[in-house]
């Protein structure tokens, strides 16, 4: 999940609803002065589907032990423990599937997942938290991934800066998606720096303007403005004193849809 809150509410997307909204970024993404990455149609699925893995536990939800629905949340966000709240195990088996689900439709994409999982669990998580005895399960989860996209970048012939671009790209969609859903109220630049039709890179910064609307500089998107919309359901507090009770009202709560406006600068 990723969570929002207001005074007596919990605001909740799933994680797949977070893809979709990260997947209509790219596919809004393209105009005069940004061209959208090579192997687009690879790099589309990939953002699209690349919290896939979460299908199963987001249908399932769970309580942190401070009766908060576990998630991902704006506190998160720029300072990533790349676990969110749930135990490493579980989010080591939670990303397995999101790689292997997406290589089982399109290869080049799950390369591309494979990699985000990587740089989620190394460059941006802070290993500190991690437990002496899940050290050695989290270095081996992070070399067989390494491992497996080595061996099918050569089984496939594939162009190294290709799939970093795309790469990059998905990481930018995922973190402007990640600050929409959960409400991120700060300046920020855009994971990565970006590649112009000439080959020149820009750090992307996106600027809340209110609860609900952004502005992105420079603008890489289409239109001038653009707007979007993302499925949420919002759980009283009073709800989550115990997890039969949150999941009773999780699957009763009404989805609601919420409007997201992009403009530039």
């Amino acid at each position: 999940m990723i969570r929002a809150e207001t005074e007596d509410s919990w605001i909740l997307i799933t994680h797949p609803d977070h893809a979709r909204l990260a997947g209509k970024f790219a596919d809004a993404w393209g105009n005069d002065y940004f061209a959208a990455p090579e192997e687009f149609n690879s790099v589309r699925y990939a953002v699209y589907h690349h919290d896939d893995g979460w299908i199963q536990r987001d249908a399932n939800p769970e309580l942190t032990p401070a009766g908060k629905p576990e998630a991902f949340t704006r506190a998160l966000v720029g300072a990533y423990s790349a676990f969110e709240e749930i135990d490493l195990p579980s989010y080591l088996e939670v990303r397995a599937k999101a790689t292997s689900a997406v290589a089982e439709q399109d290869p080049i994409a799950g390369i591309i997942v494979s990699m985000h999982t990587v740089n989620l669990l190394t460059e941006q998580a802070d290993l500190s938290t991690l437990r002496p005895e899940h050290r050695l399960p989290h270095a081996d989860f992070v070399k067989a991934q390494q491992d497996w996209q080595s061996s099918e970048r050569t089984r496939l012939a594939l162009d190294q800066a290709v799939l970093q671009r795309g790469f990059e790209f998905l990481q930018a969609c995922d973190n402007l998606s990640l600050v929409a859903c959960a409400g991120y109220d700060q300046p920020l630049t855009l994971r990565h720096q970006h590649p112009d039709r000439e080959g020149q890179r820009h750090a992307l910064k996106c600027t809340p303007t209110g609860e609900t609307s952004f502005t992105i500089t420079p603008w890489p998107f289409r239109n001038v403005e653009a707007e979007f919309t993302l499925p949420i359901k919002r759980i009283p507090k009073g709800a989550c004193t115990d997890l039969a009770g949150y999941r009773e009202a999780y699957a009763a709560a009404e989805t609601e849809t919420k409007t997201l406006r992009l403009a530039a600068d």
